[in-house]
């Protein structure tokens, strides 16, 4: 039986109410049942009194919340609020907005609709992730401004001129019949197409030793801990050439307009990190749902400050 639910029915039938979700958090954050954070004590007393599930020590006699210390830490929405909102983004083709939480769960104020889902989008990267390996096509993109008014036509070729510069991977599969099958995917905002920014990308990016595939620009090549094998575009078209990363590059741009109505240089990466979360996991949505919660439940928390100054 999956730890996670498969429909809208049985979600509904998992979490119920608040209590109900308190008890997945805590199976997800203590698998081994409760250790103090404080003094690492198995003993403990579960305090009836309190409205979250909460722990009292036997030994430091500290009192641990289930969502103590983790992105839901003092929060005043109900966690049902928080599981839906985790199941809406998870499990959605295309996420949702910030002003679509506000209506789909009824929230007073479209800054707490916006600082929910700002949380639950910095949980979508997962601490300790395994790098792209194998063939990986390697490319960078731009993404035009938001604006108040309409975005800027930008330079052309690779310009910087009202663009956001974005560096992109993505596996390519061996399908049936040959067919081009793309794994998983990495985007990060870059500051310029240099050599040291590209190859510290590719770095980050892709497992030592495997085959960066390229359009042949020159900043790719030297790249360390990987085999370069560059295919030259000349005058074809580079999504012939390079099919996988361009078909990469073309969801983003659509999804970022078509749900957001453009995407903003300051929160860009945090957008990029959400796309790339779900790409990931196109074929297992409801899974990303159990996946989310779980690193949700082991981030530190992220105050409102922080979120409006950190991208």
């Amino acid at each position: 039986m999956a730890d996670f639910p498969c429909s809208l029915r049985e979600f509904q039938a998992w979490f119920p109410n608040d209590a109900a979700c308190a008890r997945y958090l805590a199976a997800n954050r203590w698998p081994d049942d409760f250790r103090c954070p404080h003094c690492g004590e198995a003993k403990c007393w579960q305090l009836p009194s309190r409205t979250v599930l909460t722990f009292l020590c036997a030994k430091c006699r500290k009192e641990t919340s289930v969502t103590a210390g983790t992105i839901m830490h003092r929060s005043h929405l109900p966690l049902t609020v928080w599981f839906w909102a985790a199941y809406l983004m998870a499990t959605h083709s295309n996420g949702m907005s910030a002003l679509q939480l506000q209506n789909e769960l009824d929230l007073g104020s479209y800054k707490t609709a916006w600082l929910l889902a700002m949380k639950l989008r910095r949980a979508m990267v997962a601490p300790g992730r395994s790098p792209l390996s194998g063939l990986v096509e390697v490319d960078e993109t731009e993404i035009p401004f938001r604006t108040k008014d309409d975005p800027p036509a930008g330079g052309r070729g690779r310009s910087h001129d009202g663009k956001l510069l974005v560096a992109g991977a993505v596996e390519i599969k061996s399908g049936k019949k040959k067919k081009l099958t793309l794994g998983r995917v990495r985007l990060s905002v870059i500051a310029d197409y240099r050599a040291g920014t590209l190859h510290a990308f590719m770095k980050a990016a892709i497992a030592p030793g495997s085959t960066a595939s390229t359009d042949g620009f020159a900043s790719y090549a030297g790249a360390p801990d990987a085999n370069h094998d560059p295919h030259v575009i000349g005058p074809m078209a580079a999504h012939i050439v390079m099919p996988a990363i361009h078909r990469v590059f073309s969801n983003p741009k659509a999804w970022g307009l078509g749900v957001y109505h453009g995407l903003r240089r300051k929160y860009l990466q945090v957008y990029l990190d959400e796309f790339a979360f779900r790409f990931n996991r196109r074929k297992s949505r409801h899974a990303a749902f159990a996946t989310l919660l779980r690193i949700a439940t082991h981030s530190k928390p992220i105050p409102y400050k922080m979120l409006r100054v950190v991208g």
